[in-house]
């Protein structure tokens, strides 16, 4: 795990330039740092060693020494692509991944990307063709952000390394504001910071003479209930023509997929375990790390929890699994003070703002773990790919009124909106709504009605629902090879068919559930998930690694029946089946409550309620914010009329980090001009 930067296009202070971006990313890589200064590219790297710790420096040039790389992350089968290599005569100087990665680009390509399997994000300088290649992962594991200032091409693993580079001028992106109110995390592919992007998931980038082009060489799209091999480097699986839905019928169980799901679990573990340093693993308690701790082998396990019941804490049951699997367990427990004084900082590291405040307790969690290893596993990704969300039932719930037209349901939904907030008010308010209209991924702080409220000026750009429209539109269709102006899809997809989702002519369709669940893997896991996973641990230079995000996983578990998921009264029902024997049998049952932080008792009592309100009613708070409105939800919440715990959260998260990136450093360049 590291940190990369660079730009193109010659300058005289090259170096310094350069220097003041690796600085910028010094948590990422704190073991050693590295640039390299051509005619018309810099590269930058900041190295946590974790494989090959002597050899592995960066930035590493290709056997033929055409190509230059800086590279994020890990790829898990770098040694059977080495063995590849070095049969079409290709030799070693060392044994690091990137030294095979960088060859594998030299021999294929863009193509290279197809026969990856790990994270990733990563540049190439190619000097023949004066190109630059960047690539992210397939599921955003790994970052990747980039800009165009004052004719260069500048890009790093993190923002704050592009807001080190000459001439980039600080705007708040507003349209990134308005879908973050929705959202709870940074939606569009443009950052809060005006005129820089995100290179999103599955996409490689080329730039070449000041212009650049955009590809998709992967798309998450779950392929309609038929589990097949897709790629034809997948090399854990079973024959081609075995079909789930065959499996099914004749083993209700479904006891062969859940072997074979077994199988493909075990080896993604074994292969996120190769490492020269040792491997510890987080533990919430939950089926997702139990098994994780319990099959990696890992020696030692990390939890974090709060003194506020066990309503907030999942230590207890941690701590069974724990003991099961004989790990030494560490425990953090964060205090209310410790939590209010980490705000800056996770905001800082965050780069942007997060409104999902369990990426502070990932914070703490990460600071724990690291002071006793480099690397751990964790389990982000199993909820999104095996249905694990409790809002996946909402569908089946739904069929009870299904039998009511649609348009009387809509008219009593509409008309319960206009109710008080009683039982039952808000099921009828989202029987009367598509799935296009009442799901945007499984947070939805604010809706439109309440961000033209609070926002001065109103809603400007899309409504969430109107961003979310031509995804929905896509995968409906099915248009799994749609070419845009912008996007080109090179990698190979199933095309297969179920026979309970086609309509009458005879089109291949989702159904509500695997819409949901298609909108969280797309959206939800990279902006939400997988951003605070890296960046809070990459805030105290410690690698997680994620392998249920796994090629060989994604080929199964993309193409699971509804079935599979949603099942005798569970969620991710097939998932547990196959890593129950690593977890004790009276923790399994409980439910799980994540990162579970007392944030709506905390704005109850008096010291927060004034630290918030003297927030709510700052400078900056005006500058973006209709402060009585936001004075209003706090007075709500303090009084028990309502729980407004996430829509105060959300909004504070914004303005702490906006005081971070703006007020303060703007404080701290007149105090240097002075």
């Amino acid at each position: 795990m590291c940190g990369i930067c660079g730009f193109t296009g010659h300058r005289n202070d090259q170096k310094a330039v350069i220097e003041r971006m690796m600085k910028s990313i010094e948590h990422r890589g704190p073991d050693s740092e590295g640039s390299f200064c051509g005619g018309e590219i810099t590269l930058g790297f900041r190295r946590l060693s974790i494989i090959d710790l002597e050899d592995g420096q960066q930035p590493m040039e290709s056997a033929d020494g055409n190509l230059q790389i800086v590279f994020n992350g890990e790829i898990y089968d770098y040694k059977e692509l080495r063995a590849e290599l070095e049969a079409a005569g290709i030799s070693f100087r060392t044994h690091s991944d990137t030294e095979v990665l960088v060859n594998t680009i030299q021999k294929y390509g863009e193509k290279a990307l197809d026969k990856l399997r790990g994270m990733f994000g990563f540049a190439v300088w190619n000097e023949k063709e004066q190109t630059l290649m960047l690539a992210r992962d397939f599921f955003g594991i790994k970052p990747v952000y980039y800009a165009q200032i004052d004719g260069h091409f500048v890009f790093a693993s993190e923002i704050k390394s592009i807001l080190a580079f000459p001439g980039y001028k600080r705007e708040v992106n507003r349209l990134a504001l308005e879908q973050y109110l929705s959202f709870q995390y940074s939606a569009l592919e443009e950052t809060f910071f005006k005129g820089i992007y995100k290179l999103m998931p599955g996409h490689v980038l080329i730039y070449r003479d000041g212009k650049y082009e955009i590809k998709s060489y992967f798309k998450a799209r779950l392929t309609l209930g038929q589990w097949e091999e897709s790629q034809e480097n997948s090399n854990v699986g079973t024959r081609r023509d075995e079909n789930v839905n065959e499996l099914k019928e004749n083993n209700p169980d479904m006891q062969p997929l859940q072997a074979r799901l077994e199988t493909i679990l075990d080896d993604s573990v074994k292969h996120h375990m190769l490492s020269d340093v040792e491997v510890g693993a987080f533990l919430s308690g939950g089926v997702d790390s139990g098994y994780l701790a319990a099959a990696s082998g890992a020696d030692q396990a990390f939890t974090v929890g709060f003194d506020e019941g066990n309503r907030y804490n999942e230590v207890e049951k941690a701590a069974q699994v724990a003991k099961a699997a004989g790990l030494r367990h560490h425990v953090k427990i964060i205090s209310k003070e410790e939590f209010w004084n980490s705000l800056p900082d996770v905001m800082y590291h965050m780069d942007e703002p997060s409104g999902d405040a369990s990426a502070v307790a990932l914070y703490f969690l990460a600071q724990e773990a690291a002071k006793h290893v480099k690397v751990v596993l964790s389990g982000e990704g199993a909820d999104e790919l095996f249905g694990g969300y409790n809002i996946y039932r909402e569908p089946e719930a739904l069929k009870m009124v299904g039998w009511i037209p649609f348009g009387i349901r809509r008219a009593v939904g509409r008309l319960a909106a206009k109710l008080p907030d009683v039982k039952g008010r808000d099921f009828l308010i989202r029987a009367g709504k598509k799935v296009e209209e009442r799901f945007i991924g499984n947070a939805y702080i604010y809706g439109e009605k309440e961000k033209n409220q609070i926002l001065k000026g109103g809603v400007t750009g899309q409504t969430t629902q109107e961003f979310l429209k031509p995804f929905y539109k896509e995968i409906e269709n099915d248009r799994f090879l749609e070419k845009t102006d912008r996007t080109k899809h090179t990698h190979k997809v199933c095309r297969i068919e179920k026979k309970s989702g086609r309509d009458g002519l005879g089109k291949s369709h989702l159904q509500d559930m695997e819409k949901m669940q298609s909108v969280d893997l797309n959206y939800w896991l990279p902006g939400d998930i997988l951003q605070k996973a890296d960046k809070m641990s990459m805030a105290h230079s410690l690698e997680v690694r994620v392998p249920f995000l796994d090629k060989d996983v994604w080929t199964l578990a993309a193409g699971l029946p509804k079935e599979a998921k949603i099942a005798d009264g569970t969620t991710k029902d097939i998932f547990r089946k196959a890593v129950s024997k690593y977890i004790p049998q009276d923790t399994d049952g409980r439910k799980k409550l994540g990162f579970p932080i007392p944030i709506r008792v905390w704005l109850r009592q008096d010291d927060w309620y004034q630290m918030v309100k003297e927030l709510f009613t700052s400078k900056e708070a005006e500058e973006f914010f209709h402060t009585e409105k936001l004075l209003q939800l706090l007075r709500e919440h303090k009084e028990g009329k309502k729980d407004n715990s996430r829509k105060i959260w959300t909004v504070l998260a914004f303005l702490i980090w906006h005081h971070t990136f703006f007020y303060k450093e703007s404080s701290e360049r007149q105090l240097q001009s002075n």
